[in-house]
């Protein structure tokens, strides 16, 4: 795929892929949390969020377009590399002094691939519980289209790791050395923490929410502490910091047990989110490409 100037644009990942079946699915809806989690609690992308970002006045219209952005890159089609540098324009300007006292810039190398690397542990973790263990095939594969997302934002193949077996040691040094329990992180985690209702929608549902939000965000702010700790890699949710009991495990896995015996009984509207639904159809019927 080439762009106005001829130059050659990276490709999504393939339809039919591991991360095609995975990213639509509502279920992954459930994974987004532990993974934005663990990308601020690098101390330059917590600092570069907590001055930088709305997440605290609108939370719900930073997570609507985060989930739109990761969207395209998968099901995007020639939209994928132009979202890619979207996101490129909007962190140009994202720079400061981080937990550390370092000076940080939100596209340094080391800074945004960071971001970008959370989503396949995640990813490989929680598809344990809500789907099913990936064989190491399947881990292999996801990674290579994890990389290949990785391109269309930007992110140069001498920044990542490139495969499975060095991605790990990877991992490890950052849980050691790198990753704390931010400001942002320990927000994200507080179930007492303010949290706005949702501002758009019809009228009606705008009131109700209003009037009804001091009775549900209390169970809505312990669910998303819940599933935030829960789907999050356990060794990374020992190097942040953040407590989890057996009794809670388990109440994990009766969920997650409901929900694989659910979900795929869905009707494919019910199941998938609206692009990946689009997609899916138009490539169901030979009307997407990635070329």
């Amino acid at each position: 795929m080439s762009s106005a100037n001829g130059v050659e644009e990276p490709l999504p990942p393939p339809p039919g892929g591991v991360l095609w079946s995975l990213s639509g699915d509502i279920r992954a809806l459930l994974m987004l949390p532990a993974a934005l989690t663990l990308q601020v609690a690098h101390p330059a992308v917590g600092a570069g969020v907590d001055e930088h970002s709305v997440f605290r006045t609108d939370p719900w219209g930073r997570g609507e377009r985060s989930l739109r952005s990761l969207q395209l890159w998968v099901y995007g089609g020639a939209e994928a590399a132009e979202e890619g540098r979207r996101l490129r324009r909007l962190h140009r300007t994202i720079q400061g002094t981080d937990t550390r006292g370092r000076a940080y810039h939100a596209l340094t190398p080391a800074n945004y691939a960071w971001v970008h690397a959370t989503g396949f542990p995640v990813y490989r973790h929680a598809a344990r519980y809500l789907i099913r263990p990936m064989t190491p095939a399947q881990e292999r594969a996801l990674y290579a289209e994890w990389l290949q997302v990785g391109r269309i934002l930007g992110i140069h193949d001498r920044d990542m790791p490139q495969t499975v077996e060095e991605f790990w040691p990877y991992w490890e040094k950052m849980l050691a050395g790198e990753i704390e329990a931010t400001t942002v992180v320990r927000e994200l985690v507080d179930v007492g923490q303010p949290i706005p209702p949702p501002a758009r929608g019809p009228w009606p549902v705008r009131t109700v929410l209003r009037a009804l939000w001091p009775v549900l965000l209390p169970p809505l702010a312990r669910g998303r502490r819940f599933v935030t700790i829960g789907l999050m890699p356990p060794d990374a949710r020992a190097a942040i910091g953040l407590p989890w009991t057996a009794a809670q495990e388990r109440r994990l896995r009766r969920l997650c047990a409901v929900l694989r015996v659910v979900v795929p009984a869905l009707p494919e509207r019910l199941r998938y989110l609206p692009m990946a639904r689009a997609a899916r159809a138009a490539h169901a019927t030979g009307g997407l490409r990635n070329g």
